[in-house]
């Protein structure tokens, strides 16, 4: 078995009843692996890639994978919090350094790390454009650190602002929480949620991710069950 180890924040996190419909990435992720792939996901809600450390919880990832294994890193969102000290990390400076101790981990146990750029926000203007992000510089960042520490990056933030801007405001609300209160079991009072996904944009990016990662080169490319090897396995065919 091949296992892949995600790190991430609420956008990745595994969601149970108390949060549906919120669905994380890593969640869904194993919808496009193959058989033999098994996904440890490590992703909390609210982390940084500064708290994530500061908690243990990548040492804890150092305890448990083994070689030839894989870490997904994907953080982002938490990382931008300036009025927070204890997750707050510069874009081009901290941000870069606690990647490259998550690249260490996997590299010190012979995995193999990967680097996934933040999924953006469902943020529209009056005039129904797409507002300009606040992940620019971590994306920048984490594609700095990818150049540094040789990394492969599958940017999922620049496909999903592609999509966004292509179907618009109203046909992206079925993929993000987008809820008032009363229509999920947890959201607060007079907040909408535009950040976290339903099982459908899980689904959605989750498969932008599988689509990066089958342009990479092995040993990468092959976790993803590309439409020759479902035939082979399951005899089903995929058109289009």
């Amino acid at each position: 078995m091949r296992h892949i180890f995600w790190a991430g924040d609420s956008t990745c996190a595994c969601n149970k009843f108390a949060t549906y419909p919120q669905t994380g990435i890593a969640q869904a992720f194993d919808r496009y692996t193959r058989a033999d792939v098994v996904i440890y996901n490590h992703a909390v809600n609210g982390r940084s890639t500064k708290s994530f450390i500061d908690e243990s919880r990548l040492a804890s990832i150092y305890d448990e994978i083994t070689k030839g294994d894989f870490l997904f890193i994907q953080f982002g969102h938490n990382d931008e919090k300036i009025n927070d000290p204890a997750r707050y990390s510069e874009p081009h400076g901290e941000f870069i350094t606690n990647l490259g101790k998550f690249v260490n981990v996997a590299r010190n146990k012979g995995a193999y790390p990967l680097f996934i750029t933040s999924v953006e926000r469902r943020l529209f203007d009056e005039n129904g454009e797409l507002k300009p992000s606040e992940h620019t510089e971590y994306v920048k960042g984490m594609k700095e650190a990818a150049e540094r520490f040789d990394v492969p990056v599958a940017d999922l933030f620049t496909k999903s602002r592609e999509y966004l801007e292509k179907i618009g405001d109203e046909d992206s609300k079925k993929y993000y929480m987008n809820l008032a209160p009363g229509e999920a079991l947890w959201a607060p009072e007079g907040k909408v949620d535009n950040s976290h996904l339903k099982y459908e944009g899980a689904m959605l990016y989750a498969g932008m991710i599988a689509d990066e990662i089958k342009k990479l080169s092995e040993p990468y490319s092959t976790l993803i069950a590309d439409a020759e090897y479902l035939k082979e396995t399951y005899n089903i065919e995929i058109n289009g």
